[in-house]
């Protein structure tokens, strides 16, 4: 394997299937449940609320992306933004944390879904286990080549668009728009729900990955931010259409007791056994294929990081290039989280770092970046409040509910940006290390 990138070897329909494929996995099969518990009747609007977040976000990777896209991607933002420092280093490898984390949670989801089917209990060893099944097989995939992955990749999101719509249409037309979650009691009020838009926006953020790849998308200057505007869009449909789908067939109660399964509990009530169990095979499908996606991407990002000087690289005596090594640290890390970590803990951590790093990027764009790219400042200051205000109030309602995971998340970020402090200055970039077409 090579850690070489080609260009002109993504489409922009490859592209978009790239940012869908990882968006559509745990997003919508593990964390629907997590945000009505947070969100209450109105969890569908949540998914709404996340995408508005998320366009603004989008503008400033869309902007970077068409002046320079590059194989660098997030790394390539920050770099330009900061310069080779200590917030550029310590906010792309949040940024990879969160990845690795988000494979963590689709493996545990799929764990989740797989013993559901099966009628086995789900508060057992398997579930990590399971999860840390699947993520090897993930890595033994990616190990067979590139080439395996995009073809994967461009079949699974087609499959997973298709299937989670139909689910969708099909429950509303066996249930109607009835919507049988607003009977339920929970009302977490303004906090909550502004709280629950978090992992709304967790489940948007996939859209990083077609940033990661602009210099191999054809007429990337374009396509790039084509690609991500189409798929948060497609992605923004589906969940909206799943949410009201789950919402008429299950009132809120029952969907915050199966929060980690909530579309296969859904689907019996609407649709039957047969029903019940193609959304278990459809969750099964999309969390793999998500989960191989997502290890690809991270390794490859790893790897860019290393070639920037941005991390440190240590083989261990493995044969092969960087990204052979990277794979390997990318499966590794999700693993010991799939152990360690539920599902809730999981997709709090990713929310912590992803949104963190976020805020980190608009402002650097804006203060060093903005004439050149062409933004406009008030759409980049409105993401960081916007992102400010959605933070805060998770990290409240998580401070409340599950102290430990803002301590983990804090302590997890000060590890992170003092880790960095450190190797920069014992191992100082030799030079400003751009990659761009």
């Amino acid at each position: 394997m090579s850690s070489d990138f080609r260009k002109n070897s993504l489409t922009l329909l490859d592209a978009i299937a790239m940012g869908t494929g990882v968006m559509i996995g745990a997003g919508i099969l593990a964390l629907t449940g997590q945000i009505a518990a947070l969100a209450g009747p109105f969890f569908p609007f949540a998914f709404i609320a996340g995408a508005v977040v998320t366009a603004f976000s989008a503008y400033t990777y869309v902007k970077m992306s068409n002046a320079y896209p590059s194989a660098g991607g997030i790394g390539m933002i920050l770099q330009k933004a900061y310069g080779p420092t200590t917030v550029a280093a310590g906010a792309a490898l949040l940024m990879a944390l969160s990845m690795v984390i988000n494979e963590s949670l689709v493996a545990r989801t799929f764990a989740t879904y797989l013993l559901r089917g099966l009628n086995m209990p789900r508060d057992t060893w398997l579930v990590p286990a399971i999860g840390v099944s699947v993520i090897v097989f993930a890595w033994l995939v990616n190990v067979a080549g590139n080439r395996s992955v995009g073809w994967l990749s461009v079949l699974m999101a087609a499959l997973k668009v298709g299937g989670i719509t139909v689910f969708g249409i099909a429950a509303l037309w066996a249930g109607g728009v009835s919507f049988e979650a607003t009977g339920g009691q929970q009302d977490t009020g303004v906090t909550g729900f502004f709280a629950s838009m978090a992992l709304a926006i967790l489940a948007f953020k996939g859209f990083t990955t077609i940033t990661n790849s602009g210099a191999e998308i054809t007429d990337p200057h374009r396509n790039v931010g084509r690609a991500i505007i189409v798929s948060i869009a497609v992605c923004t449909l589906v969940y909206l259409l799943v949410a009201f789908a789950v919402g008429s067939s299950l009132p809120l109660d029952r969907i915050v007791a199966a929060q980690d399964y909530a579309l296969a509990e859904a689907a019996e009530p609407a649709l039957g056994q047969t029903g019940f169990y193609l959304t278990v095979g459809l969750a099964l499908v999309a969390t793999a294929s998500g989960l191989i996606a997502s290890v690809f991407a991270v390794s490859r990002m790893l790897a860019m990081l290393t070639e920037m000087r941005m991390i440190p690289h240590s083989h261990f005596g493995m044969p092969g290039v960087i990204r052979d090594h990277t794979l390997v640290y990318t499966v590794v890390i999700a693993a010991l989280l799939t152990i360690f970590f539920d599902l809730g803990r999981i997709a709090s951590l990713g929310a912590f770092f992803y949104l963190l790093m976020d805020m980190l990027i608009h402002w650097g764009v804006f203060r060093n970046l903005r004439t050149q790219v062409g933004a406009r400042g008030w759409v980049l200051l409105t993401a960081i409040g916007l992102d400010a205000v959605v933070l805060a109030a998770f990290a409240g309602m998580k401070w409340q509910a599950d102290p430990w995971i803002v301590v983990i998340a804090v302590v997890g970020m000060v590890i992170v940006f003092g880790f960095e402090h450190v190797f920069l200055r014992r191992h100082p970039p030799e030079a400003q290390h751009q990659h761009s077409a």
